[in-house]
Order: structure tokens, then C-alpha cells, then sequence
């Protein structure tokens, strides 16, 4: 938990921030929005990797290269944070982003008992959540007096998850069953689970970074509005998690998925000009219950479909549609602000959240087509 809030600490730290700092060097929106996409991109390219760097190295020796790559290269934000030495840097520090996610999700499976993976991955969760609520807000504050301090901010934190990491029991990926064993990891056990997390993921990554930029003169109400959104997901994952344990897995998606679409369109609604600051913290709330319960409860899916002896690769399969979905939505919300505005991109999200709720519904009444 300590890893994992040092890592994402450091993520939360600039993820606002870099898009800004793009912009305010001159960039365009979607170009500003191109830093986080191209984080994501190699964020996931790595992730392909990582069940195999699992196996040879084990989970410690990654988690410790993730917290050096996505870290110490931080510091090159002093140097510029013009768009093509920005998006290189951006590009190095998803590598180790990659590596954190993957492992870091894969080992909270391996250590914890199966009747309380649920709760421990919203354990866990609350980790992640926690940081995100102080370094979001106070990326943005940081960053509007000192620029360099946050960049040494954003390099220090996941750093300091190396001491988590050296305590952490030496831990590998369970060994793969025999070939003629029939393994459960089907394509059609892992479509409702990935499809989820993309889409409610495609909107968190728009809105973290467009927000702000398009309330750029708001910057500390819209700082204050993402760590609602983080302290909202802790209690959407534990709550999704306890579910998942005592009533079954895959129970809290669908709802998850509605509140995250009203969230989101209710920032659609904010977006369309000077509305007052309680209207963003209630979107803030509505969504960040449903992203952190939809993140919970697809997780335990895909553990669920894979099995003990494929927890890597399904940590990986999730945190690839999470992340992919973040990088994508950042650029395709990033155009679609240039072309038609910040509402009508919003908009866009929250329909297509809406759509995945209803293939959701769908699936759940339809078991015996998902089942391995």
C-alpha cells in the first residue's frame, strides 16, 4: 500500500500539471492532451511485457525499476516543457508507470487470501485513492508558484517507494499450469471487465486533463474538484469490493457505470460556463463513486477469469484497457474540445459510458456466455 501510494502519488502529482504546463508553453489543447496520451501509449506497451518480467525477475525488482523510470526523469520538466522534449520525457516516465501497474496489482493478488481479494484490492485502492486526493489539488497549487518545485516533487515521491518496495516479501507469479491443463483465460471472460474500465478510464483521463485548462482562471476549485474525485473513488472501490466478497463478483459494474455517466455529464452541464463551484464537487462525487467501483469490481473480474495461476496476466490485460483507455480519452476529448468544445466532448464520453452500461446489462443476463 505504500508503494502503491508513492507511485501513484507521483503519477497524481503531474498529471494535471504537464498538460497545463504544454499549454501555457504555447501548444494546442489537443497537443497539451497528447502528454498524457503518450504517457498511456508506452504506459501500455510495457505492460505487454511485464507478466514475462514477473517470471524472470520477480515482482520487487520491477516495482523498483517502475519507481526510478517514472520518477527520476521528472526532473527534465525543469529543463522544458515544450511539446516534443515534454512528450519524450512523458514517454519514458509511462514506461515505469507501466511496470508499477501491472506488478503492483499482480502482487496484492498473490499475497491475499481468494475470499478477501476483493477487499484487498480496494485496500489497496484506498492507497492509490489517498494519494491521488493530496497530490492532485496540489500538483496544480504547487505548480501556479513554483513550477520547479513540483517537477522535484513529481521525481522525489515515486522515489520514495523504493522503501516500500525493499519490504515486500520476495514474491514471483504463481507457476503456470501444464499445457494440457485447460487454462481459464478466454477473450469473451475478459470483454465486459476491460471494455468497462476503458471507457469510465477514456473519461477520467479527458477530464483530468482538459479541466484544467478549460477553467484554467478556476485552477485551485478544479484542483480541489479531482481530489473529490479520488477521495469519492476510495470509497466506490472498498464499497465495490465488499460486494464482490460477500454477494458476488461483477454485481457493482453496471451501477457503477450509471453513476460514473451522470458524473460526467453533469461536468458537461459545469463546462457550459460560469456555473458555480458546488456543481463540479457534485459531479466530482457521482463519478468518483462509480470509476472507483467500476475499477474494483472489473479487477476481480479478471482475476476471477484467469485464475491463481495467471494473476500477472490478467493484471496486465486490466491495466492495459485502464490505461489505454486514459491516454486515449485525453487525446480524443483533447480534439474534440478543439473542435466542438469542452461540453459537447463531455457529452460524448458520458453516452459512450452509457452505452458500455447497457453491454454490461446485457452480459450479466447472459452468464452462460461468459462463462470459461
Amino acid at each position: 500500500m505504500g508503494m502503491g501510494a508513492a507511485a501513484f502519488g507521483g503519477w497524481g502529482l503531474l498529471l494535471p500539471v504537464i498538460p497545463l504546463a504544454v499549454s501555457e508553453s504555447g501548444a494546442s489543447d489537443a497537443v497539451a492532451a497528447a502528454s498524457t496520451a503518450i504517457f498511456m501509449a508506452t504506459t501500455v506497451i510495457t505492460q505487454l511485457f511485464v507478466p514475462r518480467m514477473l517470471q524472470r525477475a520477480g515482482h520487487r525488482a520491477v516495482l523498483a525499476a517502475g519507481c526510478l523510470l517514472l520518477g527520476v526523469p521528472a526532473l527534465l520538466f525543469i529543463v522544458s516543457v515544450e511539446a516534443v522534449p515534454a512528450l519524450a520525457v512523458s514517454a519514458v516516465r509511462g514506461t515505469g508507470f507501466g511496470m508499477l501497474t501491472v506488478a503492483g496489482a499482480a502482487i496484492v493478488a498473490e499475497l491475499a487470501p481468494i475470499a478477501q481479494l476483493g477487499r484487498a484490492t480496494g485496500a489497496q485502492g484506498i492507497a492509490v485513492a489517498l494519494a491521488q486526493v493530496l497530490t492532485l489539488p496540489l500538483g496544480l497549487v504547487i505548480f501556479a508558484v513554483s513550477p520547479t518545485a513540483v517537477f522535484v516533487l513529481g521525481a522525489v515521491v515515486p522515489v520514495a517507494g523504493l522503501v516500500g518496495v525493499a519490504l515486500l516479501p520476495p514474491t514471483r507469479p504463481a507457476a503456470r499450469p501444464p499445457t494440457a491443463e485447460r487454462v481459464r483465460l478466454e477473450v469473451r471472460c475478459f470483454l465486459v471487465p476491460c471494455l468497462a474500465v476503458a471507457t469510465v478510464s477514456a473519461a477520467y483521463g479527458g477530464i483530468t486533463s482538459l479541466l484544467p485548462i478549460a477553467e484554467s482562471d478556476r485552477a485551485a476549485m478544479i484542483g480541489l474538484s479531482l481530489a473529490v474525485v479520488s477521495a469519492a473513488m476510495l470509497v466506490g472501490r472498498y464499497v465495490a469490493g465488499s460486494v464482490a466478497d460477500r454477494v458476488g463478483i461483477g454485481r457493482s459494474v453496471v451501477p457503477a457505470l450509471v453513476s460514473a455517466a451522470v458524473g460526467i455529464a453533469v461536468f458537461a452541464i459545469a463546462a457550459l460556463g460560469a456555473m458555480p463551484a458546488a456543481l463540479f464537487f457534485v459531479a466530482a462525487v457521482v463519478f468518483g463513486i462509480g470509476y472507483g467501483a467500476c475499477q474494483n469490481d472489473s479487477l476481480v473480474m479478471a482475476f476471477d477469469a484467469a485464475g491463481p495461476a495467471r494473476y500477472s496476466n490478467a493484471s496486465a490485460v486490466w491495466n492495459i484497457s485502464f490505461d489505454a483507455g486514459t491516454g486515449a480519452g485525453a487525446l480524443a476529448l483533447g480534439v474534440l474540445a478543439t473542435s466542438v468544445g469542452y461540453t459537447a466532448g463531455f457529452t460524448a464520453a458520458a453516452a459512450a459510458v452509457v452505452a458500455v452500461a447497457v453491454v454490461a446489462l446485457i452480459a450479466r443476463r447472459t452468464p452462460d456466455r461468459l462463462s470459461p
